[in-house]
């Protein structure tokens, strides 16, 4: 349990969540440099980045929204009960620099950011600009290991390139951390796929390689339980990454998002599967993909730090189990 009010989040009690610099959940901004930086367990992130984008770009303005209405988030989960600014020491890290005019390099400053963060031992939870985002979180998170995954989504994001030959979008992060040894696909689950399709080569590449894709269809017959129960077996006890695209909830709910499908979970469902990554030995995990051009009233904003919230407590539960 954690004393030190430093690592507490300023209470709406104290001063109105409207006032103030907004932090990630009204925590203290701890940079890099900052020498309290031992102390940190998990570091919140922001990555406004979203060079590997396609087709409607806005992510890159994400984590500035996502920060913003995460004020609103209080100490205690109303379904659970846990509190997890009193269990790990939690900050805002701050941002990821990214060169906004070159992919290749925005991906090495971001890779040795979280080489950073690993280094200091802390388990970062991310605010994305695009999906591409998280696969220089992998190359540092997974240097010495492959890493399981969950991973919710609408779309598999496992193809091999675009436009005959282009490597590196917001369409082919895992298909490049199944190649650089960055992920166990024996472990790793994704759920939610849905919508039409080019082709089928990201699942066809999914069923060669071993990746359990679960597709909306199954996804509703089964119910978020179920699902859960199995991607937590997949995981099973060893180091696992989560990655969560907005987009995995339908647009009705989070409108807010570069390539929304239509025929996913509500907001209530978005929120139950992550809190069934409790007992997930979590050592890192992002929310991707807030488009705030779509939806400038912030509904989709404030749905994506619930769930970070409800990733939070399940990161502070395990890290909290760990110390005991």
């Amino acid at each position: 349990m954690t004393e030190d009010s430093f690592f507490h989040p300023v209470s709406g009690f104290d001063l109105p969540r409207f006032a103030g610099v907004p932090t990630f959940m009204r925590l203290p901004h701890v940079a890099l440099d900052n020498p309290r930086l031992s102390e940190v367990q998990v570091g919140l992130i922001g990555a406004p980045w979203d060079g590997g984008t396609t087709n409607r770009p806005g992510p890159r303005h994400g984590p500035r929204q996502l920060r913003d209405y995460s004020t609103m988030i209080r100490a205690q989960n109303g379904v659970t009960g846990i509190r997890p600014f009193e269990m790990v020491r939690c900050a805002d890290l701050g941002d990821v620099g990214p060169n906004p005019a070159d992919v290749m390099d925005s991906l090495k400053r971001m890779e040795s950011f979280y080489s950073k963060v690993r280094a200091a031992g802390i388990v970062p939870l991310t605010a994305g600009g695009d999906h591409l985002c998280t696969l220089p979180i992998l190359r540092a998170l997974a240097k010495d290991r492959p890493l399981g995954m969950i991973h919710f989504d609408s779309h598999t994001d496992l193809f091999h390139s675009y436009f005959g030959g282009t490597m590196y979008t917001h369409g082919t992060p895992f298909r490049r951390a199944i190649e650089e040894g960055l992920l166990d696909p024996a472990r790793v689950t994704t759920i939610g796929i849905r919508g039409t399709a080019y082709d089928s080569e990201d699942r066809d590449f999914a069923r060669a390689v071993g990746i359990r894709v679960i597709p909306i269809e199954e996804f509703h017959v089964r119910g978020v339980e179920d699902v859960m129960a199995e991607a937590r077996d997949r995981a099973g006890a060893g180091d696992t990454y989560v990655s969560y695209d907005i987009d995995f909830v339908d647009p009705a709910f989070a409108p807010g998002t570069g390539t929304p499908e239509v025929g996913g979970p509500n907001s209530w469902q978005a929120l139950q599967v992550a809190m069934g990554l409790r007992g997930v030995k979590i050592v890192g995990a992002d929310l991707v993909e807030v488009s705030p051009p779509f939806d400038p009233s912030g509904g989709t904003a404030f749905l994506g730090v619930s769930i970070m919230f409800e990733m939070l407590c399940a990161i502070a539960e395990g890290l909290a189990g760990q110390e005991c």
